[in-house]
C-alpha cells in the first residue's frame, strides 16, 4: 500500500512526521508523503522492499545496523521496548541523519517508525559520556568483541540465555548502539575492551 497526500498510513495511522510501517517479514507496508519528504524517496519505490534493503542504516560511526539480522526487529517482535536509535539513512541525494522512534502494533505483526529530525545538543552530550558498564556487562562485552554468540556465552558464564540477552541489551543502551556489532566496535574506540 503506498501513501498520497492526505491519506493516512497502513493500520489507521495519520501523522504529519515522517512514518513508515514493516511487517514481521521486514517488508515495507506503507510510506507516508512525510517520509517521502525527508528521503526524497516515494512510496512506490520504498513499499515492498525490505526496510533495510530501503534505508541502508548506519549509526554516526558508520556501523551497519540495518541489515537482514536485525536487532530492532528482533527486540520488537519480542515486545522489548527500543530506545529511538539516531541513525544515517539513505536519501535520493545522499544520506541523512534521523532519530528513528519504533513501536509493535497489534498482535506483533506490524511495526510502525519515524524519521524524526535530531537535536544536535543529545548527540554532542552522548559523545562526552563514558559508559558506566557493570562488571558482569564489561564480561559479556568482552566476549561479544571475542566473537562469542549469547548462548555460548550464556554456558560459559553459567547464566541463563535470557540474563545473557538482558545483559546485552543493558549494554546496546549504555553505549547507545543499535546492534552488537556496533557496540563492540564503539567500546573499541572507548577502550573498553
Amino acid at each position: 500500500m503506498t501513501t498520497s497526500p492526505g491519506e493516512g498510513s497502513e493500520g489507521g495511522f495519520h501523522s504529519g512526521a515522517a512514518l513508515f510501517t514493516f511487517d514481521a517479514t521486514r517488508r515495507i507496508r506503507s510510506w507516508n508523503k512525510a517520509a517521502e519528504e525527508i528521503t526524497g524517496i516515494g512510496a512506490d519505490e520504498m513499499v515492498g522492499r525490505y526496510c533495510w534493503e530501503a534505508l541502508c542504516a548506519h549509526d554516526e560511526a558508520g556501523g551497519l545496523v540495518c541489515h537482514s539480522g536485525c536487532s530492532f526487529h528482533r527486540l520488537l517482535q519480542e515486545r522489548w521496548p527500543v530506545s529511538p536509535p539516531t541513525l544515517v539513512i539513505r536519501t535520493s541525494t545522499g544520506t541523512r541523519r534521523v532519530r528513528v522512534p519504533m513501536i509493535t502494533v497489534d498482535d506483533g505483526s506490524l511495526f510502525a517508525a519515524l524519521l524524526l529530525e535530531p537535536s544536535e545538543a543529545p548527540a554532542q552530550k552522548e559523545a562526552a559520556q563514558v559508559p558506566a558498564l557493570t562488571p558482569r556487562q564489561r564480561t559479556v562485552l568482552g566476549m561479544l568483541a571475542d566473537g562469542k554468540q549469547a548462548r555460548r556465552i550464556a554456558a560459559e558464564l553459567q547464566l541463563s540465555e535470557l540474563t545473557v540477552r538482558n545483559h546485552i541489551r543493558a549494554i546496546l543502551r549504555e553505549l547507545g548502539c543499535t546492534s552488537q556489532l556496533s557496540a563492540v566496535a564503539k567500546a573499541r574506540r572507548l577502550g573498553l575492551v
